[in-house]
Order: structure tokens, then sequence, then C-alpha cells
């Protein structure tokens, strides 16, 4: 068995992968936080900041399935490169994304919950499939430390809820 076969035998297994599931409360309206979630624009500005590069690479004018970005940046001393398409969208309950690379292959879901006129819960589901050997080996090193891998994705959405929560109040953000 070559390399490239016992690859692709490694990546079909079974529990290869890894899930992310977690939730958090904003203190919005549910269609202040759709709106907010679907700021395509303000994501890709966000990603700029952190030194990424992205670029939209299709002509659609709405958020609308089939928008689909390139991304490059660097991580864990590589250069890494990303295509993301919005395989779904559905007003004020939420949307999915999945995203390829050469290395990873994955899906994120985002579902929007009213709680009351000025309460939304959102629930992210990421699923995350190597693709390569090397990939393999790195989810398998997540997967035990999940615990921090789960707390950090965790402080992601909190923070992320907060800045929603400050844009909602007029406040200034980052």
């Amino acid at each position: 068995m070559t390399l490239y076969e016992f690859e692709a035998v490694a990546a079909r297994q079974v529990g290869a992968g890894m899930k992310l599931n977690g939730r958090t409360d904003i203190g919005a309206p549910i269609a202040f936080v759709f709106s907010s979630l679907s700021d395509f624009e303000a994501w890709e500005r966000a990603a700029l900041r952190r030194g990424a590069d992205v670029h939209r690479t299709d002509k659609l004018r709405v958020p609308a399935p089939g928008m689909t970005w390139q991304a490059r940046f660097a991580w864990r001393g590589r250069e890494r490169q990303m295509q993301i398409r919005l395989t779904g969208i559905s007003p004020m309950t939420g949307m999915d994304i999945a995203f390829d690379s050469p290395s990873v292959t994955g899906t994120m879901r985002i579902e929007l919950v009213e709680l009351s006129a000025r309460r939304t819960r959102m629930l992210m589901h990421v699923d995350l499939k190597p693709r390569t050997l090397a990939a393999r080996l790195f989810i398998q090193s997540m997967r035990l430390a999940k615990r921090r891998v789960q707390k950090r994705f965790d402080g992601r959405l909190a923070a992320i809820a907060q800045d929603i929560e400050q844009r909602f109040s007029g406040q200034p953000t980052l």
C-alpha cells in the first residue's frame, strides 16, 4: 500500500473527524443577530484585520446559497488556503457553511432560536474531516485535548455574542 492509498484509507475511517458544538445567549433580537451574522463584508474585514487574505469569488449581490470566498492565511507557521461556500441560509433561523482546503474539509451550521423579544440563542456546530495523514494526526491531537479546544471554541462564541450585543446597544466595537 502506497502512502497515498494509506492516507485515503485513514481519512475515510469512522471517527476520523472532529465535531464541536457550542451555544451562547445574545442580548439582542433575533433579526439583529441574523443581520449581524449575515453581514459577510464585515466578516471579510475582520479576517483582513487578522492578517488573512479573503476575497469573494462569486457575483451574487445579496446573501444567498452559492456565495463563495477564497481565503489565504498563515497558521502554525505555514501558508494555508481555504475555499468557503455558503450552502444554505434561512432568514432569522440560521445558515450552513462548507469549507474546503487541501488538508481539511468541513461544515459549520449556525442556528438561531428566539428566546424573547430581546434575547436570542445561537447554536454553532462545526464538523471537521481530515484529507491527509498529517491533518488526521492533527485532528486526533485536538480530540485528545477536547476540553481545551472546546473551551477556546466557547470563548470565541462568547466574544462574537459580546460583539453583537455591543453593536446592538450602540457601543463601539473592534
